[in-house]
């Protein structure tokens, strides 16, 4: 059986890639910061319908917590073949209001916990190996408030596209999904209803996207069948952008 850790594991995009690539019969490592009970209830999902999980707690802002993090998959299911970093963080600010503290919060779990997830995975993960980053649409629509945000998730590609030839040589794909607005908590957290609304209102479907949405384009990435794909950011949006 094939192992996949996802961090931010919990809720929203990274619970919903835990679940798919449990039925795709990967055992899977269940990551969180704080969120122990709705990690506990990934877990249980997946057990119920006869996967195998583990939740694991570490911030992933932390290089300590994910090398703990690494070892204990590795302790756990023998060895890792797929890691999804899905922990992430959403601010929205004017840029002139944005305060050092948040600053410093959302570097350190979109930046800092984006390269301490692919630094451990490039010297774990199996041959043949799958790595899967989340960047956002927010980059292609370039809206106000989204200064800070942006600029970690600009940097995730980058990282993507430099992980993909250093490890290519040992057949693992490093690739990005970009979602567009999705019913998560992270997404709706302070926007009112019009704002919602009219996010919903710009894809050709005029809805907003769900989970389920972006963990297949991810579980595609990490099968066999996108062997080919390498070093790309997939803009699963609906078509807003």
């Amino acid at each position: 059986m094939r192992t996949a850790i996802v961090t931010g594991a919990s809720r929203g995009i990274g619970r919903a890639c835990a679940i798919t690539l449990a039925a795709q019969r990967f055992a899977v490592v269940v990551n969180y910061a704080g969120s122990a009970d709705e990690a506990a209830q990934v877990v249980r999902e997946i057990e119920s319908a006869g996967g195998k999980a583990l939740a694991v707690q570490a911030d992933v802002a932390s290089a300590t917590a994910v090398a703990r993090l690494f070892d204990g998959a590795e302790a756990a299911f023998d060895g890792i073949d797929v890691v999804v970093s899905s922990a992430g963080v959403m601010t929205n600010g004017p840029i002139a209001e944005v305060a050092d503290d948040e600053f410093d919060r959302v570097i350190g779990i979109n930046l800092r916990g984006t390269f301490n997830v692919f630094r451990e995975t490039a010297r774990r993960v199996r041959d043949d190996g799958r790595l899967i980053g989340l960047s956002s649409t927010t980059l292609a629509l370039n809206a106000p408030g989204y200064g800070l945000y942006n600029a970690t998730k600009g940097a995730v590609e980058g990282i993507v596209r430099v992980a993909a030839k250093e490890l290519g040589g040992r057949g693992i794909t490093v690739n990005a999904v970009a979602p567009g607005p999705v019913e998560t908590g992270l997404f709706l957290d302070g926007k009112s209803e019009a704002d919602v609304q009219r996010m919903a209102g710009m894809a050709p479907q005029k809805r907003l996207g769900r989970p389920d949405d972006i963990a297949g384009v991810v579980a595609f990435l990490a099968s066999p069948q996108a062997a080919w794909v390498n070093g790309q950011v997939v803009r699963a949006n609906g078509g807003i952008a």
